[in-house]
């Protein structure tokens, strides 16, 4: 009797395969010898930006034994060239070149911010799963078009919140969503400050650069020596909205991971902060920020290293990269049954993405979550260029009682780019 047989990559893949071509040579870890998984039951990776961030992000994949670095794309040719030595893997100067390929089931989006979410809708398109650095949109709507995409391909996200995955985060968070500190009543997050500055003198982009590529849906502007390297890429305002975002991604994420104040009714946010003109790092830095949360939980963001506080009737928790602190201190001694725990546990951001996509259930760090936190940020952005308070409806999911308000949750993008499907 004649049986096909499919493999798990044949049963996760949402467009058909045409033809993969074989190796000329074929190492042992490829048919599954010390210790690694075959290949036909490995997850096979696009990288999409390999530069900074995504060299780091590359290495962590790569000591995965459930998972095949096969390509790469980016803008700067010395960084595929430094890919394809280090892993023999293609890379492309465009990425949808590397969307075209059947035989990748998910990618690794580790790009400037403004690229973030377009390239993850177009993966999602293609039928692929996507790690996404972050923050995630450069807009509110870009947030919410994400997230859509995802869920109607039934594609799974993981945001790059690194810290999800460290124990002390998830036990501070867990003593927090089991009650342990009592009714909440204010939370006080804290990330890395950004600044002014940067040089603005246009001049000619580096041969090793497809400076157009770089810029993709970003209004197109002159090329400067700092725009395209840190920390240009976080704190130019045409590719980011600064470290409220940039590094507030990582606080506000272990916010919402600890609890679902942003969920009681509407979110007042207001608030100060100083934007550099005519500069080219021209984010807001310097913030001081007020937020309320349906009336029942005040929130205060300011600069300063990262670090997320629960503040409760019974006691506080605040936990930050690396570390938890507790008042009363018994509650550190705590011990959760793991059939009691509330939040997934993960020991690997990159490996818990890989084991996702192979068991098609969500990572720690979901779509859902990076939104709720990523808007934050957002309406923050928003209250300190107008100089007001705003005010968003987190049922409706808009800015409610200020059109000007409201419009600013779109970017416009530079055409052809879009995120329409």
């Amino acid at each position: 009797m004649f049986t096909n047989r499919l493999s798990r990559r044949d049963l996760i893949r949402s467009a058909a395969m045409s033809s993969i071509a074989a190796p000329l040579f074929v190492p042992g870890s490829v048919l599954g010898k010390d210790g690694d998984s075959a290949a036909s039951e490995r997850v096979t990776l696009g990288h999409i930006g390999v530069g900074n961030r995504g060299r780091g992000v590359l290495s962590g994949f790569l000591r995965n034994n459930k998972s095949q670095c096969v390509a790469a794309a980016d803008a700067y040719s010395n960084h595929r060239q430094a890919f394809e030595t280090r892993t023999k893997g293609k890379a492309y100067a465009d990425f949808r070149d590397l969307l075209a390929r059947d035989d990748i089931d998910a990618v690794v989006i580790a790009t400037p911010d403004h690229w973030h979410v377009p390239m993850a809708v177009a993966a999602a398109r293609a039928g692929k799963d996507a790690y996404v650095e972050k923050p995630l949109g450069i807009s509110i709507e870009q947030d919410l078009i994400c997230r859509k995409v995802f869920r109607e391909n039934n594609r799974m996200f993981q945001y790059g919140t690194q810290q999800r995955s460290m124990g002390a985060c998830h036990k501070g968070c867990e003593l927090v969503r089991q009650g342990l500190i009592g009714e909440l009543k204010r939370i006080e997050v804290v990330a890395p400050n950004g600044n002014g500055g940067g040089e603005i003198n246009p001049t000619e982009p580096p041969e090793i650069l497809d400076y157009d590529m770089w810029l993709g849906p970003a209004r197109k502007v002159p090329y400067t020596v700092g725009r395209c390297r840190p920390p240009g890429t976080y704190w130019n305002y045409e590719a980011s909205i600064g470290y409220l975002a940039g590094w507030g991604a990582h606080p506000l994420d272990i916010m919402v991971w600890g609890c679902d104040a942003d969920l009681l009714g509407p979110v007042t946010v207001e608030g100060t902060g100083q934007i550099t003109p005519d500069a080219l790092f021209d984010t807001v830095h310097n913030w001081d920020m007020d937020v309320n949360f349906g009336g029942k939980v005040a929130m205060k963001f300011t600069p300063g290293r990262d670090s997320t506080k629960f503040i409760g009737t019974d006691g506080w928790v605040r936990v930050w990269r690396g570390g938890c602190d507790a008042e009363p201190k018994s509650l550190l001694e705590k011990q959760i049954p793991d059939d009691k725990l509330i939040l997934a546990r993960s020991h690997r951001h990159d490996g818990n993405f890989v084991d996702s996509v192979l068991s098609r259930e969500d990572p720690v760090s979901n779509i859902e979550h990076a939104v709720r936190s990523d808007v934050i940020s957002h309406l923050c952005d928003i209250a300190v260029r107008l100089d007001r308070k705003v005010t968003w409806d987190p049922k409706k999911e808009t800015i409610v009682g200020d059109p000007e308000a409201a419009k600013m949750m779109h970017r416009d993008m530079r055409a052809p780019w879009t995120l329409d499907g």
